[in-house]
């Protein structure tokens, strides 16, 4: 099965593609971290309908990776299925018909601070909605053996089925962690695609278990960064290395090479910056040759998660926008 729609000569690079954000809390002020206050999420509801940015619905997510490449769209994801979601969120996009998906973890259902299987049940019977799976346990799965990370997700399977009939061909990745173990059997069990947490934005080129999004929470989610989100298009790339995104000690840190299709305009003035030593900084950069780039990652990723963004700007304040996630291994 191939992980990208198209051959590399139907590539378009005259392409907004697909900005997709996330979201967890809902005026929960006690979690800044996975949280957003209603007001700034209304603002943000605003600047999308300004922009004349169209929301994607889940059930034509594939067709509009590659039509209409020069229309602004976007995809809203929810993870977690909390209950100020279904408080405070789920009346609004509603009543404004905006289409999403909820990605929903079946261990916590019904237990506190999260929505039952009533309320799911309830919001799934909208055509404007998608239920998609988020594992069973949302545990540090990418840590555990494959025997348990595929027990885990055949459980969340089998509760889907008996609650909503059918499983999701929708999968979000717990802390939107994988490795190549986790991706290969998120495949065998049918999924047809998987987000992580990595920012970045949807083309022909992603690999559809490996979608970047967006995370918005009260630090990122700031209505001047919010604005420069949705001027993010897609950085096209055909390979990064290492494959792995799940990073031994004996690994850390990486040896980052990312080879880039041709055709990208002003490449060389390309940024990057990681968070390499527990501090972002910027990353020293080299072509080793045309479209190959190399990022000098001088310390070790300290903590669960090392990150690399890099971003070139395009005309009219636009911004080409790639990043990459490790899990850091504490072996």
């Amino acid at each position: 099965m191939q992980s990208k729609i198209f051959a590399d000569n139907n590539l378009n690079f005259d392409d907004y593609g697909i900005i997709s954000i996330m979201y967890h809390r809902f005026n929960e002020n006690k979690y800044p971290s996975t949280n957003i206050q209603m007001e700034v999420f209304l603002n943000q509801l605003d600047i999308i309908e300004k922009m004349n940015i169209k929301f994607v619905d889940p059930r034509d997510f594939r067709q509009k990776i590659s039509e209409n490449k020069r229309e602004r769209k976007i995809l809203f994801t929810v993870d977690d299925g909390l209950l100020s979601f279904y408080k405070n969120a789920w009346p609004i996009l509603r009543e404004k018909k905006i289409p999403f998906i909820l990605f929903v973890n079946t261990r916590e259902v019904g237990s506190y601070n999260y929505m039952n299987w009533d309320q799911i049940i309830e919001i799934s019977k909208s055509d404007i909605v998608e239920i998609g799976n988020h594992s069973h346990s949302h545990e540090y799965l990418v840590d555990e053996s494959p025997e348990s990370i595929k027990k885990d997700i055949l459980k969340s399977i089998e509760i889907f089925e008996k609650k909503l009939g059918k499983n999701s061909e929708f999968f979000s990745y717990p802390f939107g962690e994988y490795s190549l173990e986790f991706k290969k059997i998120i495949k065998e069990l049918g999924f047809k695609y998987a987000f992580g947490q990595h920012s970045g934005v949807i083309d022909e080129t992603k690999d559809l278990w490996e979608l970047p999004r967006f995370p918005i929470n009260e630090k990122y989610g700031e209505i001047k960064r919010f604005k420069t989100l949705m001027k993010t298009l897609p950085f096209k790339y055909k390979s990064i290395s290492p494959k792995e995104r799940y990073l031994l000690q004996s690994e850390n840190p990486p040896n980052i090479q990312i080879e880039f299709y041709e055709n990208i305009k002003n490449l060389s003035q390309i940024n990057c910056y990681s968070n390499e030593g527990n501090k972002w900084r910027k990353s020293n950069l080299k072509f080793t040759r045309k479209n190959f780039l190399e990022i000098n990652i001088s310390e070790k990723f300290v903590g669960e998660r090392g990150r690399v963004n890099c971003s070139l700007r395009a005309k009219n304040g636009f911004w080409r926008w790639l990043g990459i996630q490790f899990v850091i291994s504490e072996e």
